[in-house]
């Protein structure tokens, strides 16, 4: 029987070299005494060829018979055979043996393995199998949740234990810490055995105190301080008001990234030949903090010279090519800026259709001058085609709904501007927190592959609206909706809103891509109650609507609906008139009107009213819209029931370079709605939308939107006040819902105009905007601009107005001389298509339990009808 494990061999090789070479010796000497007496008779004739290694030749390999497994508990036999290179009828050389041996424990399934020939010539494999993980159990993690190590571990339960996985664990722990700033973290693993050869794996962890950042050093700068190279790396210096933060803590690997942002500045500056020389870390001896220290080298600032284009394409020459160059002789040298002009370049020959281009700068520096001279070379590139397109970290939305977005297929021509495209894309889906397109080597030098990477944010929102006015308190709007269903890209909201002004049922459902094909459908069923207490009355809502989507352009989109509604207006308010006696209620009322009361009318002492003949007078209360003389009121003239049948058309083009967070480009719309093919009312309407987005300097993004809007009625109708447009609060800041527009004036108080919207057929507003870079990091999600609102809201029928035609319903306000207000008379229906103006502040929050935005604005120009706020502010939650 031969006893064999690892190692073996080597000591049974040496002993044999040693005894052939003791052979050779002894065979030597021999030879030498046989010369001597070569006359001498010989007895037997000496065997011819004999050598030390025939002498020490090993025994010939037995053939294995069998093999055979023991110890194993749940592997089976025939799976630790099929590791084996080794089978029955082949010789049981020791290479072989040795091989088997290393492969076995190889697999990580055992602890101990022995291979021994019986003297039957079966091989018997003695096996000692590493228990399994029951559970992996940590202690002390406070700073680090379970859910948060487990991922980065390879541990974990029904995973085969080995001491190599342990140790890499425990390394992996150590590492996650060292990023959280804890450089005295200490793990210690220990195991807790089970029965049936399991063990439960427990980390025990001491997190120790928090490793700071105690300074922050420059060494080398001159034309920029200390503290302003600190404003350009990420680390910050431990200070008690960080604690949202995690860069006052020393990460290795951000260092790294660090050098790369000083590179960057300096290069935008002017400084092409910066170096940072070293960036060294040290730990104080109480290791609760870090000396951080880059010494740099920032060389002379360069303006730039000659800027020129080289190009050997034909369809596009030098000149043309240069219009698309951000760089002009006499500015500082700006390396952002180059890198820039060669996306522009590059871009320009893709959408000439040069599918290939290959765009280099070459600088070339003039140290007596302090100038750099660049050139671009505009070459046509080998022709480079798409291997494969590989989604990853889509770990919720199918892979079809990012692939149908990508501009590219497999076996397509490369093509830069595509690629960018189908970034933006997916991107405009919303399903996504961070969209990246990496082109990596494919099978051919010809080749590439395309990663399309994913990071999958939460599309399900539950939304809570709160506004803050002069009128009202709060109003609360929530709704709950999910973007992407079940990760297949369908729209879903189920909508209850429940306010002081609204109550609303809203069940809405679209299918982007209906049949698999590029063709959007969709429905929605709603009931709405709302008061709309700005203009005088209620409307209540309930109807259904059916819509559909197609791609009309690369860039553009159409879509149809259709809405069927029935409308139920009422105007909720009470007026009191006083009658003589003798005369009948329904002389005052329009027919068919039922009174509230008839009362005898009293003073303010309880005493009766006498008319002029002496009989008691009386108190008539009825609906406003009840009387005759009110009748005439723009909120009377829309109220009963309506069945509206309205069919629309929208055409929208979008060419921003991100939909999220836009820096050039435009995007426009319109939508046209036509009622009347059917039902009560007959009006059309038409909106116009858009927006153009463009850097202005650095990191300041200026852009300018406009809204549209004009609605009018057909074969005699009138367009009712439930249609009308009501403006104001998030669509022109600065006002109060429906507070900007024609107006119903009702009293006259205190120099003050009080009345009710009636709501406008046309509309024109505007907004200038300037998106603010902010010295924040991008993951705390704050943003803040500078805007101002701009337009005219007005235009009614000549019905509405008809009040204006009696002087008897005119305000009459008598001014105050103490103030110097005068007086005037004011027309009951105020309807002026006057410019009104605001500007103010934006700050917006992509804050941990959901989006918050403030508005706070200032008015510049209005009417002195209009209503106004200046503070405005909504929240909402995400899931």
């Amino acid at each position: 029987m031969s006893l064999y494990k690892s190692g073996g061999d080597g000591i049974r090789a040496l002993l044999r070299r040693v005894l052939i070479g003791l052979g050779a010796s002894v065979l030597a000497g021999l030879g030498a005494a046989s010369a001597q007496q070569e006359s001498a008779p010989q007895p037997q004739a000496a065997r011819p060829g004999l050598t030390a290694e025939d002498l020490f030749r090993p025994d010939p390999a037995p053939i294995i018979a069998g093999v055979r497994v023991t110890g194993n508990q749940r592997i089976e036999a025939e799976t630790v055979g099929s590791y084996l290179p080794l089978q029955p009828g082949m010789p049981a050389d020791q290479e072989l043996l040795d091989l088997s041996l290393k492969t076995l424990f190889r697999t990580g399934l055992f602890s101990d393995v022995k291979l021994e020939m019986q003297p039957d010539n079966t091989l018997l494999i003695t096996v000692v199998e590493n228990p399994i993980v029951n559970q992996v159990i940590y202690e002390g993690n406070r700073r680090i949740k379970r859910d948060k190590l487990e991922p980065e571990l390879q541990l974990a339960p029904r995973t085969v234990y080995t001491r190599a996985k342990v140790q890499a664990d425990v390394q992996k722990i150590i590492e996650l810490y060292r990023a959280k700033g804890r450089f005295a973290t200490i793990v210690t693993p220990k195991v807790k055995p089970l029965e049936q050869n399991r063990i439960d794996v427990i980390f025990e962890i001491d997190e120790g105190p928090k490793t700071g950042i105690a300074k922050v050093n420059f060494i080398g700068n001159e034309k920029f301080t200390d503290n302003e190279l600190r404003g350009v790396i990420l680390t910050k210096e431990s200070r008690w008001w960080r604690f949202f933060t995690n860069y006052d803590n020393y990460d290795p690997d951000r260092l790294e990234y660090e050098r790369q942002l000083l590179r960057e500045h300096y290069g935008k500056n002017g400084y092409a030949d910066f170096q940072v020389v070293s960036a060294v870390a040290e730990l104080t001896p109480d290791r609760k903090d870090f000396f951080i220290t880059f010494t740099v080298d920032e060389g002379p600032q360069y303006t730039i010279g000659d800027v020129r284009v080289k190009t050997t394409l034909a369809k596009l020459n030098a000149e043309a090519l240069e219009n698309f160059v951000p760089i002009k002789e006499g500015q500082t040298f700006d390396s952002e800026r180059v890198e820039k002009a060669v996306e522009s370049i590059t871009f320009a020959t893709g959408t000439a259709g040069y599918a290939f281009v290959d765009v280099n700068q070459r600088l070339v520096r003039h140290e007596d001058s302090n100038t750099i001279d660049l050139t671009f070379e505009v070459n046509e590139g080998p022709r480079v085609y798409v291997d494969r397109i590989n989604i990853k970290g889509n770990t919720r939305t199918l892979d079809k709904i990012i692939r149908r977005e990508v501009r590219l297929a497999e076996g397509d021509a490369f093509n830069r501007v595509l690629v960018d495209r189908s970034r933006a894309r997916v991107r405009s889906l919303g399903y996504f927190k961070e969209v990246t397109i990496e082109e990596k080597p494919g099978s051919a030098p010809d080749r590439t592959e395309l990663d399309v990477n994913v990071e999958e944010q939460s599309t399900g929102s539950l939304s809570l609206g709160v506004g803050i006015s002069s009128t009202e308190n709060f109003i609360v709007d929530v709704s709950v909706e999910e973007r992407n269903l079940l990760g297949r890209g369908q729209y879903l909201r189920f909508r209850v809103q429940a306010s002081s002004r609204t109550r609303q049922v809203d069940l809405r459902f679209t299918q982007p891509y209906f049949l698999d094909r590029n063709l959007a459908a969709g429905g929605s069923i709603f009931n709405q109650r709302t008061d709309y207490r700005e203009a005088g009355f209620i409307r209540n809502r309930i109807g259904f609507g059916l819509n559909a989507g197609f791609q009309v352009s690369e860039y553009g989109r159409g879509g149809l609906n259709y809405f069927l509604t029935r409308d139920s207006v009422k105007i909720d308010t009470l007026s009191t008139q006083t009658i003589p006696n003798m005369d009948d209620p329904q002389d005052y009322l329009i027919p068919g009107a039922m009174p509230e009361s008839l009362i005898p009318a009293t003073d303010s002492s309880g005493n009766p009213i006498l008319d002029s003949d002496d009989l008691q007078a009386q108190f008539l209360t009825a609906n406003v819209c009840d009387f005759i003389a009110q009748s005439l009121t723009p909120t009377c003239e829309s109220r009963g029931e309506f069945l509206t049948s309205l069919v629309g058309f929208s055409l929208n083009f979008d060419t921003r370079d991100d939909p999220i967070t836009p820096r050039r480009g435009w995007r426009g719309g319109a939508n046209i709605g036509i009622a009347g093919l059917g039902g009560d009312v007959n009006y059309y309407q038409t909106e116009l939308t858009g927006a153009w987005y463009h850097p202005i300097i650095g990191d300041f993004i200026g852009s300018l939107k406009g809204r549209i809007g004009y609605i009018d009625g057909w074969g005699g109708d009138g367009v009712r006040l439930s249609d009308r447009f009501f403006e104001g609060a998030s669509t022109f800041r600065g006002f109060e819902v429906a507070g900007v527009g024609p107006r119903y004036l009702t009293s006259v108080r205190d120099g003050e105009l009080f009345g009710q919207a009636i709501g406008a057929k046309a509309y024109a507003i505007g907004t200038a905007e300037i998106l603010l870079p902010l010295p924040l990091p991008d993951q705390y999600g704050i943003r803040a601009s500078l805007f101002s609102d701009f337009g005219t809201v007005g235009l009614v029928d000549d019905s509405t107005k008809a009040l204006n035609d009696n002087p008897s319903f005119y305000l009459d306000f008598d001014g105050d001389p103490a103030t110097g207000i005068n007086g005037r008379e004011y027309a009951p229906i105020q309807d002026d298509l006057a410019l009104r103006v605001t500007a103010g502040v934006s700050v917006s929050w992509d804050s941990p339990f959901g989006p918050v935005r403030f508005d706070f604005a200032k008015i510049l120009r209005k009417e002195e009808y209009d209503q106004t706020e200046g503070f405005r502010f909504s929240a909402g939650t995400n899931f």
